[in-house]
């Protein structure tokens, strides 16, 4: 083979393995980025015991995040949670202890934030970026029950029936037992007719979890996740979904 013939063949062999390497690289770079937790397949009874076979068989994860201002001391708050999933919903249990349990003084306003809250941020297909209109759902879930979700516009807006819950509190301990319903929120309309998905194995979700503290302060003192974030991203977490970790349904 002519001699020039062997260095052209040489020089394009090495340009290719650059390539290969460069999107190897690329990609392994891409899913770095993107944390993942498993969710098991299975339907506990939602009465805020957790005394079920499928969380039973988990193990808890922790709420030890700081998303706004420094981490908290262990005595002032520790949490942990559990997700798992059937076809009709996401379940979490979530376990917090909290040393000063504020609930909403003035229920009438709709403001999660004057009181102790928990909140969970849903991105239905896991496509990360912003979440105008309903790319996700953040929802904060407060002591008396009631669930807000944070439209763009500030403007909070009742989702009541986007989950069944049961919360106990025993002291400064608090239980939350959800089903969550999951929409797709590019199709979702407020006030419409919407349908949930059916889930089914195999389907990546944008997961995040916080716990919205509020001790002496009229506002959240600290707010506590399940993920780490810079404390820009901190700022603006609810507002954009490439942070969230990817939530993966396995049986």
């Amino acid at each position: 083979m002519p001699c020039r013939v062997l260095n052209t063949l040489l020089w394009l062999l090495v340009l290719l393995g650059a390539a290969c390497q460069d999107g190897s690289n690329s990609n392994s770079s891409a899913n770095s980025q993107r944390l993942s937790l498993n969710a098991a397949y299975g339907t506990p009874v939602v009465d805020g015991s957790g005394a079920d076979a499928v969380w039973e068989n988990l193990d808890w994860q922790p709420i030890d995040q700081p998303w706004q201002r420094q981490m908290t001391q262990a005595a002032d708050f520790k949490g942990r949670y559990k997700v798992a999933w059937d076809e009709n919903n996401l379940y979490f249990l979530v376990e917090v202890e909290d040393d000063s349990l504020t609930e909403n003084a003035l229920p009438n306003i709709e403001a999660p934030r004057l009181a102790d809250c928990l909140i969970l941020f849903i991105d239905e297909d896991a496509s990360g970026g912003d979440r105008a209109g309903y790319n996700a759902f953040v929802y904060h879930i407060p002591l008396d029950g009631r669930i807000f979700n944070a439209v763009p516009d500030s403007i909070w807006q009742t989702l009541d029936d986007h989950c069944w819950m049961r919360h106990i509190r025993r002291d400064n301990t608090s239980t939350w037992e959800i089903a969550l319903r999951v929409y797709d929120g590019k199709q979702y309309r407020p006030n419409g007719e919407n349908i949930p998905k059916l889930l089914k194995e195999g389907k990546k979700i944008g997961f995040a979890l916080a716990y919205g503290d509020r001790d002496s302060e009229p506002q959240w003192e600290n707010i506590i996740g399940n993920i780490p974030l810079n404390s820009q991203k901190a700022e603006t977490a609810w507002q954009n979904t490439d942070s969230y970790l990817v939530l993966n349904l396995l049986r």
